[in-house]
């Protein structure tokens, strides 16, 4: 896929996208701050993907299908992956949700240290697995 410089995003991206800042600023605390820098590490490693807001507010990362959504929660952000059992974690980063067969999840509480090149490579693996097809 080519990447469009100076292309507007489709209208539901914007929404999205919309929704997601929305979502940064009136959370307003740790989780808020923690979905935002990893929105920013997500872009970073994929400057293709697209924002989605799904199942009623629930931020979404896509790229030929779902990388991962962002939940928040009163004590955890929970970035769950599709396909998570598909992926490599040699640093460990998955957390939660280790018994499914398809998804894997990264609980981030407050004061954790997210290793985010680890991150970005989850996403790039994310994002190969879905293009494989």
């Amino acid at each position: 896929m080519k990447k469009t410089t100076g292309a507007k995003a489709p209208a539901a991206d914007v929404a999205a996208s919309q929704l997601i800042d929305e979502r940064i600023q009136e959370l307003a605390d740790w989780r808020g701050e923690t979905l935002a820098k990893v929105r920013k590490l997500i872009h970073e490693a994929d400057p293709q993907v697209v924002e989605e807001w799904k199942w009623r507010g629930v931020p979404t990362w896509s790229h030929a299908g779902i990388l991962c959504t962002g939940e928040t929660y009163k004590a955890a952000v929970k970035l769950t992956f599709a396909k998570g059992a598909s992926l490599p974690d040699p640093k460990g980063l998955f957390n939660a949700s280790l018994d499914g067969n398809t998804r894997r999840a990264i609980d981030i509480h407050e004061g954790d240290t997210l290793d985010g090149k680890a991150l970005q490579a989850l996403i790039r693996a994310a994002v190969a697995l879905n293009t494989s097809k």
